[in-house]
């Protein structure tokens, strides 16, 4: 009997070495990072909701911070991700019924779940702006 082992050559595993980035591989990551942006995005909500209950002095602090630059970036972010999230859901729930699962209607979904986002939410802010009366 021989010692010696016999390599098998076997497929390596899939990785982002072997597979050239595609639109739908890159709005699956999207979906899970704006998933994730969304629970520090409700964290904050939630802080806003707590200094509501606990007085003028934390509503202050709070709305101090939000009507900053880095606030209102956040703020942007997360509706942002917001908008992205739930259109990513709707693109599932359509392919869910077995609909648009071809090629050309896949990479559409994608581009629409973009440009519907930025779209969006662009649109939100300018009309909260707006109504703000900050323009």
């Amino acid at each position: 009997m021989s010692d010696g082992r016999t390599e098998i050559e076997r497929p390596l595993s899939p990785h982002l070495q072997v597979y050239r980035p595609m639109l739908t591989m890159m709005m699956s990551m999207t979906h899970r990072v704006s998933g994730a942006a969304l629970a520090v995005g409700f964290a904050l909500l939630a802080w806003w909701l707590v200094a509501v209950s606990s007085g003028p002095e934390s509503y202050a602090d709070v709305s101090a911070f939000y009507g900053s630059i880095p606030g209102q970036i956040l703020l942007f972010l997360f509706t942002w991700a917001l908008i992205h999230h739930m259109l990513g859901g709707v693109r599932h729930l359509i392919w869910d019924t077995l609909h648009m699962l071809d090629k050309t209607s896949i990479e559409f979904l994608a581009w629409a779940t973009i440009v519907g986002s930025t779209v969006l939410n662009l649109a939100l802010w300018i009309c909260g702006v707006w109504l703000k009366g900050s323009f």
